[in-house]
């Protein structure tokens, strides 16, 4: 029986941020409503809702007199995530003093702060998503660009305009990520599949390629029309119904008869066993060029046996 403390872990599961209708294709409508009572979730805004440590973070911001920054801001803008940030990511003023027990308590960032941060309690969108581009992992990076431009908080435009400006530590990578984001990715786990994908020289994938082929119609979640080759992100809710299960095992066979190759991948080898994830697309590239099916490195093996 589903709990309402498994709508927690769900939330958690999503990142720390997730869609109503998200959340309805696993909870029921009074699950959600107990979960919401028991201070397990909370509303950001209208269908949209995200781990308690939202407020917890706004507190400790406020307690600080401080403003939410990189991924604290990312979560209080709406955005889905990778993973919430086990402290709470907070930006004070560059000559302000933080006293080490209140630095204990969070990631302190120093940088100027504007009239409008202050007044709403976090960093601005661009520069939200910068931040996080300049030190998250290029993966969670690229999956906080692609919740704002999909939330239409931030343009791509802005973006590379925001990171072609950028100087110091960390632009190089923010200019990566603003290069590659495309609000077209329909949620982090696509978005880390894509950067894992960005490593492999054989193909180039776009995000939620719609396929109109000769009686052939469907959209993958990763596609290269040249090389026929899609990538499908397979999490937690793909098939929570009979009806989602025949449209989708429907979908997989057309587009095996009409001459594409189909990698699914689960979230836990998407988001725990990248180093798999980017050997299965490339032995595809390897083995069309002749070269032959490569090992897997032994240990990405011998942990993808342990799954089995």
């Amino acid at each position: 029986m589903v709990s309402v403390a498994d709508v927690a872990q769900t939330l958690r599961a999503a990142g720390g941020v997730a869609t109503y209708r998200w959340l309805r294709r696993t909870h029921s409508r009074s699950q959600l409503a107990r979960a919401l009572d028991a201070g397990l979730i909370v509303r950001l805004r209208r269908g949209r809702y995200a781990d308690p440590r939202v407020e917890e973070h706004r507190a400790l911001a406020h307690q600080l007199t401080a403003v939410r920054s990189h991924l604290s801001a990312a979560m209080a803008h709406g955005w889905e995530i990778v993973r919430p940030p086990e402290r709470a990511e907070l930006t004070v003023p560059r000559n302000r003093r933080v006293e080490r027990a209140d630095a204990d308590r969070a990631s302190i960032h120093y940088a100027a702060i504007n009239p409008r941060e202050w007044s709403r309690g976090r960093t601005d969108p661009i520069r939200t998503v910068l931040d996080c581009a300049r030190t998250l992992p290029f993966a969670e990076a690229l999956a906080v660009a692609d919740s704002a431009v999909r939330a239409e908080d931030v343009s791509v435009a802005q973006l590379r305009a925001g990171a072609a400006r950028l100087r110091g530590p960390g632009a190089t990578a923010a200019r990566r990520v603003a290069q590659h984001a495309d609000g077209r990715a329909a949620n982090p786990m696509e978005s880390v599949l894509r950067a894992i994908a960005l490593e492999i020289p054989w193909f180039t994938f776009t995000p939620q390629l719609r396929i109109w082929d000769s009686g052939l119609w469907a959209t993958v979640d990763l596609g290269d029309p040249i090389a026929r080759l899609a990538l499908e992100a397979e999490g937690f809710t793909a098939h929570r119904t009979r009806k989602d299960l025949h449209r989708d095992a429907r979908r997989y066979t057309e587009l095996t008869v009409w001459g594409w190759e189909l990698l699914r991948f689960s979230w836990e080898d998407v988001m725990l066993r990248p180093e798999w994830v980017g050997w299965a697309i490339a032995a595809v590239g390897e083995r069309r060029a002749g070269r032959g099916v490569p090992a897997p490195p032994t240990w990405v093996r011998a942990v993808h046996a342990n799954v089995q």
